[in-house]
């Protein structure tokens, strides 16, 4: 230390801390989305769809064309395996995202949670049905505990959960489909293609609604479009938090922020919303939970068995 009584510099964060705030904001936008959501009634859900996508993609260009990033678009968009690849992956988030704004505006906003409570034991599900892959005894149990909790759920809901069910299997295909891009798109690229596949229906809808007077977008103030048009920010700023995070955390630490998101949903629907929650619904999400710690344990120990690689002091930071 200098002897001159001069201010000593402040270490600077490392990679792990900046991608933990990172994946903590992705995560913690996403669980307070129905907040967001309710904010629209009385606009429909797939009038906030069509709007999310429509303005979204507006968005990405806005944020493509201020980083001069358009060079990976473009070169996707002359590959049309990328492009095939990205209207299946489109259509699935569509799917989700429909199907995830009807189950909030509608008052079951815990079961929405319950499907990406249960998506990390769906990902494994597929994973054995799509790419044959072997299990090890934890996630056997997990896939068990999952399929007995929807059981439970089913006879305590008097039907299948599928709001949860659809978000759930929807979304695993969603990163399924995704993973065959790989790193050769980024989150934003990837997310204005998509949005530029789904644009044309999505126009077409709005226009449909408004043609038949069901449309809020100009009809409810200006404060109501202002809100509508902000789920283009609403819907881009996780994704690039979370590529943030990706890039700087290994799959372990993104794993366990994985299930921030449906917690809060749980704990707004809950507390803030009122929902019901009857004692054969807390068994059920219960198994979920176990289902949950046993994949996280195996997932665990799993890394921990993994030999690290040589001179690496920090094994927790990940390359770009």
């Amino acid at each position: 230390m200098s002897g001159t009584g001069g201010k000593t510099k402040r270490p600077a964060r490392s990679e792990n801390s900046v991608g933990i705030l990172f994946g903590v904001g992705a995560y913690g936008l996403w669980g307070l989305l129905p907040l967001y959501f309710l904010v629209l009634v009385p606009a429909s859900p797939i009038e906030i769809v069509a709007n999310r996508v429509v303005w979204s993609l507006l968005f990405c260009a806005l944020l493509l064309t201020a980083l001069r990033s358009w060079k990976p678009v473009l070169t996707a968009l002359r590959t049309p395996q990328i492009v095939g690849t990205l209207t299946v992956a489109g259509l699935l988030i569509a799917v989700n995202w429909l199907v995830y704004t009807y189950g909030v505006t509608s008052g079951q906003a815990i079961e929405a949670s319950l499907g990406y409570f249960i998506n990390p034991i769906v990902s494994v599900l597929l994973g054995v049905i799509v790419l044959r892959e072997k299990l090890r005894p934890l996630q056997w149990a997990a896939i068990g505990m999952g399929i007995i909790a929807v059981i439970v759920l089913a006879v305590g809901y008097g039907s299948v959960p599928w709001i949860a069910l659809t978000l759930a299997f929807s979304f695993g295909l969603y990163g399924f489909v995704k993973k065959k891009v790989g790193s050769r798109v980024d989150a934003v690229s990837s997310l204005s293609i998509e949005t530029a596949v789904l644009t044309p229906i999505a126009a077409g809808v709005m226009l449909w609604l408004g043609s038949t007077g069901a449309a809020t977008l100009l009809t409810e103030g200006a404060g109501h479009f202002w809100i509508m048009a902000a789920s283009g920010v609403i819907t881009a700023v996780p994704l690039i938090f979370f590529g943030a995070a990706a890039r700087r955390l290994p799959l372990t630490t993104i794993g366990l922020l994985q299930y921030l998101a449906p917690v809060l949903q749980f704990l707004l629907a809950l507390l803030v919303l009122g929902e019901e929650m009857p004692f054969e619904r807390w068994i059920g999400f219960s198994l979920v939970w176990v289902g949950l710690i046993l994949l996280t344990v195996d997932m665990l120990r799993t890394v921990r068995r993994q030999p690290r690689p040589a001179q690496a002091p920090e094994p927790a930071v990940t390359a770009a």
